[in-house]
């Protein structure tokens, strides 16, 4: 079994074959990869070496001492956050060959259509169409293609990506839940048109996804047919870890600035903001390594019900944060000097003025799933409490009224 000393041997090895002064990012990023040093806890030939999730912090300490080039999950979260995870447990090798590399490397992006102007918090009542052309057994698995016909919102990234992992219905005659098929999306693809959606902020961080008969090839398909509700939950669940749970070191994150300001402004202090950010950076700091235990305990590709109760704390403290910062900056906290329509590259909470980040933050709430919903996971799978009555789940999904 791969241990500590054996993953510095092998860092050593790669930065020794690659040095990191001589050698170009992608290409020292395609050999991390392939030396199984990407996420370690991933199989082997799959950028890892099936060693346990925790040791990958002793790679990522070797390659930080030397500078050594890295991905940005700002960027590619979705990709290293929702898909991968999905691809890993549902994919086929070949899927898993084709995808994981470039997705890793930051090579193709990828985005996310999920949700759409009909079905946002009760994602499985979705209507965007897909209806197989050809081939194929009785039962719907095997050859063939599918054409798409539908609309998706809220999809970040979407201006960029070069696939997305896309659910629609492949049986209207089934219960909501059941009649879902889960896909792998090229977004080049004729038929595919983004649009983007501006923000409070003027940016337009995530579009509007049109699909009007876009071809997807049955190997592009992930999982069974009708099966695609329980793959979605897989990324889903792997989504909220990855937001409410992303690595930050101490003071990273949205606490770290407000933090910054009271050290180097005293002139902006007082007793009772005082007492808020205390009470608020142990809070953050709570969250932070609640965060990382999770991480260790996660089997690749299955995340528990947890991950929701970190990004509920995710969005609440986000939101707490940025009042206070404001309310320490007083009118200058409340600048914020650029309403143009822009479509950033990536999400970036600390690089930016406060004003910003308090604009931001309010969609934290909404999300990767809305607090609300999250709120009745936790309740109903951690804290084993009686469920919502429901009347529509064993309704066919053609005779729910929209």
């Amino acid at each position: 079994m791969t241990d500590a000393a054996e993953l510095v041997r092998r860092t050593s090895d790669l930065l020794a074959a690659h040095p990191v002064a001589t050698t170009d990012r992608l290409d020292f990023l395609r050999a991390r990869f392939d030396a199984g040093l990407a996420w370690v806890h991933f199989p082997e030939g799959l950028g890892g070496l099936g060693a346990p999730r925790a040791l990958q912090a002793v790679v990522d300490a070797e390659l930080a001492a030397v500078g050594a080039p890295d991905n940005d999950p700002r960027r590619i979260g979705i990709g290293l956050g929702m898909a991968a995870p999905t691809i890993l447990g549902f994919g086929t090798e070949q899927q898993k060959r084709r995808y994981l590399r470039p997705l890793w490397t930051g090579e193709e992006i990828w985005c996310q259509l999920f949700s759409e102007p009909g079905a946002g918090s009760d994602l499985a009542a979705l209507g965007t169409r897909a209806v197989r052309d050809g081939g194929g057994d009785e039962d719907g698995n095997g050859g063939g293609d599918w054409i798409v016909n539908g609309q998706k919102v809220w999809t970040s990234s979407a201006h960029l990506a070069r696939w997305a992992i896309l659910i629609a219905r492949t049986d209207p005659d089934v219960p909501k839940h059941r009649g879902i098929t889960y896909f792998l999306c090229d977004m080049t693809d004729p038929g595919v048109e983004v649009r983007p959606l501006r923000q409070i902020t003027g940016e337009a961080e995530f579009n509007e996804v049109f699909l009007t008969d876009v071809r997807i090839p049955d190997d592009r398909r992930l999982g069974d047919v009708g099966d695609g509700w329980r793959v979605a939950q897989t990324t889903l669940m792997n989504e909220r870890v990855s937001i409410g749970g992303m690595r930050l070191p101490r003071e990273g994150g949205m606490i770290g600035p407000v933090a910054r300001t009271w050290r180097t402004r005293p002139e902006l202090r007082t007793h009772d903001l005082h007492q808020r950010l205390l009470t608020l950076w142990t809070e953050a700091e709570v969250a932070r390594l609640t965060g990382e235990r999770l991480r260790q305990q996660l089997v690749a590709g299955q995340p528990g019900p947890e991950g929701s109760g970190l990004k509920l704390a995710f969005a609440r403290l986000n939101q707490e944060i940025s009042g206070l910062e404001v309310e320490l900056l007083g009118e200058e906290g409340l600048l914020y000097d650029d309403w143009t329509l822009r479509r950033p590259e990536l999400v970036d909470f600390t690089g930016r003025e406060a004003g910003y980040r308090y604009l931001r933050s309010k969609g934290n709430s909404i999300e990767g799933g809305t607090s609300e919903v999250l709120l009745n996971i936790v309740a109903e799978r951690v804290l084993g409490l009686p469920s919502e009555p429901r009347t529509d789940k064993d309704v066919a999904w053609k005779d729910l009224s929209r």
